[in-house]
């Protein structure tokens, strides 16, 4: 259902999804969706600030789902659970922040408001009168005589993402948050997969009391987004020369359209398996893989310093596959090649949208998405990270690598890159 501006309707679903749409082309910025956590029209604390760099209320209640592109559309979604939200929330500001202009660059921006299970749209606002805005309130979700509504917006600002989380009491900061250090596993050793098979006005204040808030802590904004016109990013430059850097892959699955799914033959179930890995070798010769196959989950702090932390199937925003690298020792790399594969659960990562994010200790995460896969891969080179001059360079690659018969996806990654390493079978 279509609103007009200051229209509201009742959400009569406990869980919905917000979709943030704009269509993309040349010249276009990106955009970014974000939620406020209100009371009494304000955030309790900065952890009331859901977006991409702060992607869970620590409630739960509230998650940033992250980025799809399909046919020129791009959207950023967050999902509500409403049940969950404690009752000190009064409302859910929803809000969308342009990264490299204004949004009357950006076509088509709008808010959508879905059932979460069933997907069925409950509530549509277009924004049809944006000029120099760089951040818009589309929309709030707020209580009202026990139940939820949603009202259309429409507020615009000209001071980005941080001139509107400061109007709502966020303490904002460009420093980083701390990663939290990986437990130190068995070395890793080189292995081949085994055959498997293939598969704008607040509402008035709740008389219930508000919980002692959250202790501040303040928000940091910045992030570098990697393109294809733009692929490359220095770590050192983004301040991240220490620490801990943290690799997420979260992935979600797009219903499948006849186009490549038809034509290719290809099979996504619900289960897919997704692999985080990386190859390396080190400033001393040595060479090596990381990941899930053959328990090669490497080590934090002993060579080659880059962990998995584990295996997960949900793709989930706040777990996914995640691996660290520890930046302490920078000197040590001389090149890294982070990928993914497909265990199983699928045939080839079309249907499939999947983000990836770098997140140093110190400095502004670096995050890009893969982009729509056209060919029977299952295996995709993520990014390329090669120290030049003493400082580690991150480059965008995102490209999908179509295996030979008999070969696999290691080995084809392997010979792709010249790494020369000696394959085994091997299982999780």
């Amino acid at each position: 259902m279509e609103m007009l501006k200051g229209a509201n309707v009742r959400i009569p679903s406990q869980v919905v999804r917000i979709e943030l749409r704009w269509r993309t082309g040349p010249g276009v910025p990106d955009a970014d969706a974000s939620a406020l956590l209100l009371s009494a029209g304000r955030v309790r604390s900065d952890a009331d600030l859901v977006f991409y760099n702060q992607p869970v209320h620590p409630s739960g209640a509230v998650r940033h789902d992250g980025k799809r592109a399909a046919d020129g559309t791009v959207t950023d979604a967050l999902t509500v659970d409403l049940a969950a939200l404690e009752p000190a929330v009064e409302s859910v500001v929803l809000a969308a922040s342009a990264d490299g202009g204004a949004f009357g660059r950006v076509p088509g921006l709008g808010i959508r408001v879905l059932d979460a299970a069933a997907g069925t749209e409950l509530a549509r606002f277009e924004s049809r009168d944006a000029t120099v805005e760089t951040a818009f309130v589309l929309g709030e979700l707020y209580r009202r005589q026990g139940e939820w509504k949603f009202r259309a917006v429409g507020q615009g600002y000209s001071s980005g993402l941080e001139g509107l989380a400061t109007d709502y009491g966020i303490t904002v900061d460009r420093s980083a948050a701390p990663v939290p250090p990986a437990p130190t596993p068995a070395p890793a050793r080189s292995v081949d997969p085994a055959p498997a098979p293939v598969p704008t006005s607040t509402p008035a204040p709740m008389s219930a009391p508000v919980p002692a808030p959250v202790p501040d802590r303040t928000v940091r904004l910045t992030k570098v987004t990697l393109t294809k016109d733009a692929p490359r990013v220095s770590l050192a430059k983004q301040g991240g020369t220490s620490g801990a850097l943290r690799v997420n892959l979260n992935w979600s699955i797009r219903q499948q359209t006849r186009t490549w799914g038809q034509r290719l033959g290809l099979a996504l179930q619900p289960g897919i398996d997704l692999d985080l890995g990386a190859l390396f070798e080190l400033t001393d010769g040595t060479k090596g893989v990381v990941q899930a196959l053959g328990n090669s989950f490497g080590s934090l702090h002993r060579p080659p310093y880059i962990h998995l932390d584990g295996d997960d199937r949900t793709g989930a925003v706040e777990s996914g596959e995640n691996l660290t690298v520890n930046l302490d020792h920078t000197a040590a790399f001389r090149r890294v090649l982070v990928f993914v594969t497909i265990y199983e659960g699928a045939t080839s990562f079309a249907g499939l949208h999947a983000t990836v994010t770098l997140q140093p200790q110190h400095g502004a995460p670096i995050d890009f998405s893969l982009d729509e896969c056209v060919v029977a891969s299952n295996v995709c080179a993520l990014a390329l990270i090669t120290n030049s001059g003493g400082e580690l360079v991150v480059q965008r690659e995102a490209r999908y690598l179509v295996p030979d018969r008999g070969v696999s996806p290691q080995r084809t990654l392997d010979r792709a890159y010249d790494w020369g390493l000696n394959w085994t079978p091997g299982r999780k």
